[in-house]
């Protein structure tokens, strides 16, 4: 499935930036105790259940900027809970690489969910299972806030774009 992922966080940088979800403006970025192992930021057009944008990570060794947005393909969902409250992550890749979730990236994902927020006091962070593509999918979609994502979405048999 093809998503449009709007990049806040680059891979290597301890920033995390804080954007309008809605408008993509920029407000204000604070440090974090852990940089960002890969290009992480939100699917344009959903909303979850915390009131933001679907969380995503794109896993890739290329350079991507914070404000650019990008297409993507939904690989994999990484369950994740937030002081209480479930705050999942879409793991996406760019359509022309060829990636597979490998027990090393979940390693590096996980420690990196698990310590990002140690300098707050009393965050409780917990990280669940890995799921498929397939359960991205429809996480996604059962997040789109306008029917726009849900159009958007590319059919895994033909890899097209649905308008």
């Amino acid at each position: 499935m093809l998503i449009d992922v709007f990049v806040q966080n680059e891979a290597g940088s301890d920033l995390k930036n804080y954007h309008d979800e809605k408008t993509l403006e920029f407000k204000f970025a604070k440090r974090v105790s852990h940089a960002y192992p890969y290009p992480y930021g939100f699917i344009i057009g959903t909303d979850s259940s915390d009131g933001c944008n679907v969380d995503c990570f794109v896993i890739t060794k290329r350079v991507l900027r914070t404000g650019q947005t990008f297409a993507c393909e939904a690989i994999a969902l990484m369950e994740e809970v937030e002081d209480g409250e479930a705050d999942h992550n879409v793991l996406a890749k760019l359509p022309d690489e060829e990636i597979e979730l490998t027990p090393e990236m979940q390693t590096i994902l996980t420690d990196f969910v698990m310590n990002v927020f140690s300098h707050v006091a009393g965050k409780q962070i917990a990280v669940g299972r890995f799921l498929d593509a397939r359960r991205a999918a429809a996480y996604i979609v059962g997040a789109s806030n306008t029917g726009e994502a849900a159009q958007q979405i590319v059919g895994p048999e033909r890899g097209e774009r649905v308008s």
